[in-house]
């Protein structure tokens, strides 16, 4: 596997930082944030210095009941083409329910939520981590997630989760430290019992990002920075193998350069970049760990003698590899481990009708599936509202301007009865047609600015009557 080095997030809003930063040896882009065929200026730069950049994707949700778009892996594969990288990696997630299966309305999450650790849960993902593999031009890296939540009946660890689901398919990890100390906090998981689990030979990178815990909730933002609990995890893994890469992630209340500068060279200290490895050095792995140990317990961090870019088990693509980059060598599991097409079928639709039952839940108000944590799924419902407000007023600025303070207030009533399904900028306009059609604001200036808006955009005008009637009907269905 390539060996990538120390990196951080791109994003549009601190590319001139990233650019202007030292000992950066590659970059993270989220894939649905850019085209193939118009790569932002920024990114061609780096590219033209030599900084590695690899696609992250958000939206294939390879955790879902449902097999992969064909659309969606043929774009997230000509982005990797377009830029030069050696692998795509994704999330271990559902990010949307409903449909044909269910003979429902789909519904979008617009975010990562978890799947239940249990055999259908894994038989359908290893399914559509396969088909994503055939796809893709290059190899595939999936990412464990954070959850505010736990599904009930869970029959694995994540580690074991993790362990089979890179037996049975050959797919790389990502493995996110930050999301282990969340499931830590949140569904009280010991992140060195996940570390020892996992095959720590498949990471094919690390995530390394802050967050911040509220009522005993801890929220993963990455707006927040690194807290010690975080690198301290870093600092464990680093002390079982040097991944081939690390990367910082930030994607909101950007500091400034330096700011990011010294969490880079935090993370740089925790895990001894440009120290000799441990085995050079002939010093034991446990030797290594004791160490770690000591500085956290006096409150320092004491470079890992391991270089990154070596790892206990090379990840290189083996001769009965394919060459797109699935799976990894020695990666055939045995008959009897893979489904028939009528348990694979039965997994689907049993996956199918709970993914559909929580995503109504936490979107569109309907009872909590039995077994959850009605508490919980409060928190992750409203953190699921905000997330989609803060988002639409990225990707539709005029709103928050037009609206003014009222927007917020305004889009989070809408979210409680308005389920998304399409994307944020589909969100924005039906946002935008809810008020219109309510004969909001009432400022008569804003209405006819929000008019404006919304006619320039949707290239239609208000529905009449009978188009009301019939999506409020179509609500009304969605939320029973």
């Amino acid at each position: 596997m390539t060996a990538l080095g120390i990196g951080i997030g791109w994003r549009p809003e601190i590319a001139e930082a990233v650019e202007g930063l030292s000992g950066v040896d590659w970059v993270e882009v989220v894939a649905e944030n850019i085209c193939a065929g118009h790569l932002p200026d920024s990114l061609t730069r780096l590219r033209q210095r030599g900084v590695t950049v690899v696609p992250h994707g958000v939206s294939l949700g390879l955790g879902g009941a449902d097999r992969p778009d064909p659309a969606r892996l043929a774009a997230l594969g000509e982005k990797a083409v377009a830029l030069g990288a050696p692998l795509v990696t994704e999330h271990i997630a559902f990010v949307r329910a409903g449909g044909p299966l269910t003979a429902t309305p789909q519904l979008e999450a617009g975010h990562l939520l978890p799947v239940p650790r249990t055999r259908d849960a894994l038989d359908v993902l290893c399914e559509n981590v396969r088909i994503a593999q055939d796809a893709l031009p290059v190899p595939l890296a999936l990412e464990n997630i954070a959850a505010l939540i736990a599904w009930p009946g869970e029959e694995m660890t994540e580690g074991q989760f993790l362990a089979e689901l890179v037996e049975r398919t050959g797919v790389r990890l990502l493995i996110d430290v930050a999301n282990l100390h969340t499931n830590h906090v949140n569904r009280g998981e010991d992140p060195a019992r996940a570390l020892a689990e996992l095959p720590v030979e498949a990471i094919a990178y690390v995530h390394v990002a802050g967050g911040v815990e509220r009522d005993g909730v801890w929220h993963d933002t990455h707006a927040h920075p690194v807290p010690e609990a975080v690198l301290d995890v870093l600092a464990d893994l680093a002390g079982r193998i040097t991944p081939p890469g690390i990367l910082l992630e930030r994607d909101d209340d950007f500091p400034p350069a330096e700011e990011l500068a010294g969490e880079l060279e935090a993370i740089r200290t925790t895990t001894g970049v440009g120290m000799r490895s441990a085995g050079a050095m002939g010093v034991p792995p446990d030797e290594v760990r004791e160490k770690v140990g000591t500085a956290h317990a006096h409150g320092t961090r004491s470079p890992l003698p391991a270089p990154l870019g070596t790892v206990d088990a090379p990840l290189l693509i083996g001769a009965g590899a394919r060459a797109s980059g699935g799976p990894m060598p020695n990666a055939t599991p045995a008959a009897e481990d893979v489904p028939q097409p009528a348990q694979r079928t039965a997994a689907r639709q049993r996956a199918a009708v709970a993914q559909a039952a929580l995503l109504s839940a936490l979107v569109a108000g309907t009872p909590a599936p039995e077994g959850f944590d009605t508490r919980r799924l409060g928190v992750q419902s409203r953190a699921l509202a905000a997330k989609r407000a803060g988002v639409v007023a990225k990707v539709a600025p005029e709103l928050p301007e037009i609206l003014g303070k009222g927007f917020r207030p305004a889009f989070l009533a809408y979210a409680r009865s308005r389920p998304m399904s399409g994307g944020y900028r589909r969100d924005a306009l039906d946002f935008a047609e809810h008020l219109l059609l309510a004969d909001r604001p009432e400022d008569p200036a804003a209405r006819r600015q929000l008019t404006e808006w919304w006619q320039d955009r949707s290239g239609s005008r208000p529905p009449g009557r009978a188009t009301r009637l019939v999506r409020a009907a179509r609500h009304a269905l969605v939320r029973r």
